[in-house]
């Protein structure tokens, strides 16, 4: 039995579900009226999918009206059709002196002393959709509708955001609240915009501030009941539970809050990585950068920050890691426009994960960010997660677990006319001494490892993909790769892609990884690891590679791409048209180096300065140094903004121990 709550339904009205043999679940509709035993209206039957324990956990009617989302004790989400008309409803009315009697709505005739015996005029519904499993074999706890999206929870650790499209359940995306939080019973949405989830960690009832990131409150009840009920207001709080038999009750004060909040944190660990999505203008505000950043504390964190309150203001956090987010690459930035700003991020990082996510932010000027972002969740890959599902794996050697994803780069312009389906690549540094190369597609929800190639023998640090266009019109995808010993190969991908596509084509997203074959070049610029690579197109189609290493030197070449008659990549060929390098151009590592123009350079370095570089005939020349205050440098990211006058002015934000614009 279960009470669901339902939009619009009188107050002395309230709707019950109960769960019967056979997978069988009937709304009832029940009355309450002053000196009258309750009158029950059977409303409607429907059929829980085949399992071995066959009921409902938790039930709710959604705004839109007709239809009814629940979730089952085999941790599946399902959607019925529903209808409040009375029309073939079937009623019982009992009278407080003792007499009952039982008439149909529609003829008014004398029925049998129970509206069940009669259930069969209603016919019994199937779900038009549903999520199986999707809270494992625990069951799904509860599930809550808000501001048009729908929340069910679970004791897997996670509760999930999902939206109707149409009559279609879709996941949105998943939240992680925290560490050892395994049985998440309820999501409270509270005025002030703060979520709470409510469960249980350990042996104890916490309650969770999604906002805060912190525990509210904490009672040392046994952990793990299953009739409860909490009670909170600014001045108290209550918690009752059943334990052996007893009705046991935690009563507390509201204590006042010594605790001032200087200045939040954006995460708990050094930041990793940072990417620049774009600017949101938002009427009555000033220019909004919107930013993406990983940590090893395993989230990623979405972000505006304004240039004149200089507050970083967290708009959406991402969970899914289960290891540090150490690389982070988007697709496709759009906008700004009407609908805002668009693009695919990939995040990876520790145990070989790579997540892919669609994000959507626009200007919310009734926030108090001012922007609002929707995160959907796309897809995901692991290296062992295919390991774990073969048969006889005891036989097998596992992927080491330890293998790190290092750097992320998306190689450009694959969605044309020459691949058979809509394809996104995007190339990873692996820490196993692998370049690896992954197709997404985003209307299967489907990310496939497509090529490797273990040539480096060693950790491959950084890796950046570009494309180059031939007068004809002919695209090659080139790719370079930066290892721990100082090298940096060059490659030509076009082929093992274009073999990818149609293999994933024929085989429906299913294939083996291809070999991406030997580079077409290979350059020693560095005496020790590359942490810092970029690549820059010049007005004369020629391509600046710019690196920096842990030995602070920063190194420059300038490469020209030649296409011969062969197929494949023997008709491409690299020619090195010009070295430049700047030994001890830094006194620690060159974590960030950017390619401003063909003529200037900048690069940041552990040791907290920022150089600008004149490229020329005889080398490079410091023209200026800016010292910044984020310690332990991890990652630069640049971009550039026109101004009125047609002047360009160049941004960068470095991330660490903290993170700065300048």
């Amino acid at each position: 039995l279960g009470w669901a709550p339902r939009p619009g339904q009188p107050l002395n009205t309230a709707a019950l579900l109960a769960s019967g043999p056979d997978g069988e679940m009937l709304w009832l509709d029940v009355t309450h009226c002053p000196g009258q035993a309750p009158q029950v209206q059977l409303m409607g039957r429907y059929l829980l999918p085949p399992c071995k324990q066959r009921w409902h956990t938790c039930a709710a009617f959604l705004p839109q009206g007709g239809l009814l989302v629940c979730g089952d004790r085999r941790g599946s989400l399902l959607l019925f059709p529903c209808s409040s008309s009375p029309g073939q409803a079937v009623e019982s009315t009992s009278i407080t002196n003792g007499g009952t009697d039982f008439v149909d709505k529609d003829s008014g005739s004398q029925l049998e002393p129970s509206c069940l015996l009669h259930k069969e005029a209603l016919p019994l519904e199937a779900p038009v959709s549903m999520l199986f499993g999707l809270h494992g074999k625990t069951g799904v706890t509860s599930v809550v509708c808000h501001k048009g999206y729908i929340y069910s929870t679970g004791r897997d650790g996670v509760y999930r955001q999902l939206c109707l499209q149409g009559q279609q359940l879709e996941v949105l995306r998943k939240h992680r609240p925290c560490k050892g939080l395994q049985w998440i019973e309820e999501l409270r949405f509270t005025p002030d915009g703060d979520l709470l989830v409510l469960g249980f960690h350990a042996d104890n009832f916490v309650v969770w501030s999604s906002r805060t990131g912190e525990n509210l409150h904490c009672v040392p009840c046994g952990g793990g009941h299953r009739s409860w009920s909490y009670w909170s207001s600014p001045s108290a709080e209550a918690f009752a539970f059943i334990k052996c038999g007893d009705v046991m009750l935690y009563n507390r004060e509201a204590e006042p809050c010594e605790q001032q909040v200087l200045l939040a944190s954006l995460h708990g660990r050094e930041i990793a990585c940072v990417r620049r999505l774009g600017a949101v203008e938002v009427p009555g505000h000033a220019t909004l950068n919107i930013f993406v950043t990983g940590s090893e504390d395993t989230t990623a964190c979405v972000l505006a920050l304004s240039e004149h309150s200089r507050a970083a203001v967290p708009l959406a956090r991402l969970s899914d890691h289960i290891s540090s987010v150490r690389a982070l690459a988007l697709a496709g930035p759009t906008g700004p426009g009407d609908k805002g700003l668009s693009a695919l991020l990939f995040s990876a990082g520790g145990r070989a994960q790579i997540e892919c996510y669609r994000l959507l932010c626009t200007g919310d000027p009734a926030s108090d960010s001012a922007v609002a972002c929707q995160v959907i969740h796309v897809a995901s890959h692991r290296l062992d997660e295919h390991w774990e599902r073969k048969k006889n794996r005891h036989r097998l050697v596992k992927m080491d677990p330890e293998t790190r994803y290092m750097s992320l780069s998306v190689v450009p312009g694959t969605s044309t006319e020459q691949l058979p389906t809509p394809w996104k690549f995007v190339a990873a540094a692996c820490s196993d001494a692998s370049v690896r190369v992954f197709g997404l597609l985003e209307a299967t929800r489907k990310l496939v490892l497509v090529a490797e190639s273990f040539y480096h023998q060693r950790c491959v640090l950084k890796v950046e993909a570009f494309l180059h266009v031939r007068a004809g019109g002919e695209r090659r995808h080139l790719l370079c790769s930066a290892a721990t010993d100082g090298s940096i190969a060059f490659w030509d991908i076009t082929s093992p892609i274009a073999d990818a596509a149609e293999a994933l084509h024929r085989a429906e997203g299913e294939m083996q990884p291809l070999a991406l074959g030997a580079p077409l070049l290979t350059i020693m610029a560095h005496s020790c690891g590359v942490n810092s690579l970029h690549v820059r197109e010049t007005p004369e189609g020629r391509y600046l590679v710019a690196s920096g290493s842990d030995d602070g030197s920063v190194h420059v070449c300038l490469l020209e791409v030649a296409l011969g008659r062969g197929e494949g990549s023997a008709g491409t060929c690299l020619r090195v048209l010009e070295r430049v390098a700047r030994p001890c151009a830094h006194a620690a590592h060159v974590m960030g180096i950017r390619v401003l123009r063909p003529d200037l350079l900048l690069s940041a370095s552990v040791d907290q300065r920022l150089t600008l570089w004149r490229r020329g005939p005889g080398g490079l020349d410091a023209l200026s140094t800016t010292f910044f205050h984020v310690p332990d440098l991890a990652e630069v990211d640049c971009w550039e903004v026109g101004e009125a006058r047609g002047e360009l002015r160049y941004y960068c934000v470095l991330c660490g121990q903290g993170l700065e614009m300048l």
